[in-house]
């Protein structure tokens, strides 16, 4: 993965202000699209939240997760069995605090193994507890349950957005500090990190946890916008994949790449869905594996060379170019 070089103070405050502008364009999008456009809107929105969520661990600690399916079902099955029994403000909090405690629960004995290991590690578990889910409806006579009376689609995009700001926001505030930093050191050499005191053990419990809150928070409000959870659906390892297709492909550890990666896809399957539902995964795969080989900062990455080159032919142009600094250094002589 690429590392993370943090921008210069006038840097963040350009980009600050560029991240309040687009938020506040979101925010006034509903009095002008139509209620498909809102919808697409909102799926956005859930998409940087969920991508977003996964670089806040598997970006900075490079311990790539399968599992935040499972976080993002959780929210969904709890809002579906609170639903109308307590108040949305109520179930939403609730489904974020579950899904961290079922982090540090699964990430206590998980995170003692790294690599393929814990690839493969968390996929299994996030199967292994959606066939609970799935015996646990069986037992209660239901393959699913159906929503009534859920809030439309404008109401539930203002929480949604909130939440992918939120996200952003976690990532910016990861890339400066010192928790950050010791996810990143995890990421560079756990050996090493551990060596000279961070707690890696901590560390990485505490990052996989705050990944989880976020999932189950949008599980909560994305199954109101279905109307039904399905729990073969709602758990879907594709949701995994998905995830973290759009976080590579925008910048596993950059905090504008999930936004990135995930308007990218977003964008893509509004255009391939309709006609090619059935190669729409291979086409993700294959763009996947393209970004891996070769833009590995991901889409962020390739923004930052070019914007990097374009200041320097800038700069040098400025100075005269290489004509008139070696007309200044002749002058000199």
């Amino acid at each position: 993965m690429a590392r993370t070089i943090p921008p210069s103070s006038k840097d963040s405050k350009g980009l600050a202000a560029l991240g309040g502008v687009l938020v506040a364009l979101a925010a006034c999008s509903p009095l002008v699209l139509s209620a498909y456009g809102v919808g697409v809107l909102m799926q956005l929105c859930a998409w940087i939240a969920l991508a977003g969520s996964w670089v806040a661990f598997s970006g900075m600690t490079g311990y790539i997760s399968l599992g935040h399916a499972v976080f993002y079902g959780l929210g969904a099955y709890l809002m579906a069995l609170a639903w109308q029994g307590a108040s949305i403000f109520v179930i939403v909090p609730v489904a974020g605090v579950a899904a961290a405690l079922l982090a540090v629960a699964v990430g206590y004995p998980a995170l003692r193994v790294r690599g393929p290991y814990f690839v493969i590690l968390t996929l299994g578990i996030s199967e292994f507890l959606k066939y609970i889910v799935v015996a646990i409806e069986a037992a209660l006579g239901s393959s699913g349950r159906l929503l009534i009376d859920t809030p439309d689609t404008v109401t539930l995009f203002y929480p949604m957005l909130g939440l992918a700001v939120l996200a952003t926001g976690i990532n910016w505030l990861l890339t400066r500090s010192r928790f950050g930093a010791g996810l990143r050191a995890i990421r560079e050499d756990e050996v090493a990190a551990a060596t000279v005191g961070v707690p890696t053990s901590r560390l990485k419990i505490l990052a996989f946890a705050l990944s989880a809150v976020i999932p189950g928070m949008v599980g909560a409000l994305s199954v109101l916008r279905t109307t039904y959870f399905e729990p073969m659906q709602l758990f879907s390892p594709v949701t995994s994949f998905t995830i973290v297709t759009m976080a590579i492909i925008g910048g596993s550890d950059r905090p504008a790449g999930p936004i990135l990666g995930a308007g990218f896809i977003v964008l893509l399957g509004e255009l391939l869905w309709a006609r090619w539902p059935q190669t729409y995964m291979i086409i993700l795969g294959v763009l996947l594996i393209g970004f891996v080989l070769l833009a590995p900062g991901g889409l962020s990455g390739v923004l930052d060379k070019l914007f990097s080159r374009k200041g320097a032919a800038v700069n040098q142009a400025g100075n005269g170019g290489p004509a008139a600094k070696l007309s200044a250094t002749e002058g000199a002589r």
